[in-house]
């Protein structure tokens, strides 16, 4: 049953590979058996991940990138296919939720609506459709990081809920083009404790009001939502595509 989850020979690019969900994404991909590609535009953060991947016996290469480059995203590509021979796995995690998004309708911009689409959506649809031949030539696999507010609403994150219900969306349709070479598949993670929701956390009254709405009562940590991405890249997913996988600890059950 192991090596069904193991990704030994395969290349994985991690966008918003620097740190929180995706650093772990690049972590577990790496612990695997995939030689990764952490992608973001702080090179710093990254290399810091590459190092730690390396460290630990794994194979990594850190390419900066903004997922709204097209130039750039092509280079990751690039670079992963120099490094290590093609591109197996795409993760798309790069996303934000910015504070001049928050807010009732009426009070949100036009321009702070396409930032965040350009980054949440429009980045990782680029990054796919850039992958796509090597995607197809090793029968690879793509993970989109969406949101429970790729499920549900969510008050006052219009921009950030439309962008994810868009990658959940576009994970069905990818996923029905371009099978069976490639399987497509999201998450929609709950609230997870990293730096974006340090100040959630903070706040005592906010946090709660999350917990008394999460089933299982607690914000998750991020190696909690690397695991279901491992899965889906694996062959133990080997049946699975067009799919969201909540890892929201209950939240959309209700």
């Amino acid at each position: 049953m192991n090596d069904q989850f193991s990704l030994e020979d395969r290349v994985a690019v991690v966008t918003g590979g620097g740190r929180g969900i995706g650093r772990a994404i690049a972590i577990e991909l790496a612990d695997a058996g995939a030689a990764v590609v952490p992608s973001a535009r702080s090179s710093d953060e990254i290399e810091a991940v590459a190092d730690e991947i390396e460290a630990a016996g794994g194979d990594a290469v850190a390419v900066p990138a903004d997922v709204t480059d097209p130039d750039a995203v092509e280079d990751v590509i690039d670079r992963a296919d120099d490094a290590f021979g093609g591109v197996d796995v795409v993760v798309n995690n790069a996303g934000f939720n910015p504070d001049d998004a928050l807010g009732q309708p009426e009070d949100v911009d036009t321009e702070s609506l396409d930032r965040v689409l350009d980054v949440n959506l429009n980045g990782a649809y680029e990054v796919t459709r850039t992958a796509a031949d090597h995607l197809r030539d090793d029968g690879g696999s793509v993970i989109n990081v969406a949101s429970v507010g790729g499920l549900v609403g969510l008050p006052r994150q219009h921009p950030y809920v439309a962008s994810k219900h868009g990658l959940v969306g576009l994970t069905k349709s990818l996923s029905l083009d371009w099978a069976p070479e490639v399987r497509v598949n999201a998450v929609a993670p709950g609230y997870v404790s990293t730096a974006l929701t340090d100040d959630l956390e903070a706040d005592d009254r906010l946090r709660q009001s999350i917990i008394d709405r999460t089933p299982l009562e607690r914000f998750a940590d991020p190696e909690e939502i690397a695991g279901p991405v491992v899965f889906l890249a694996s062959d133990a997913a080997s049946y699975v595509t067009g799919a969201c996988l909540a890892v929201d600890g209950g939240w959309t059950a209700r």
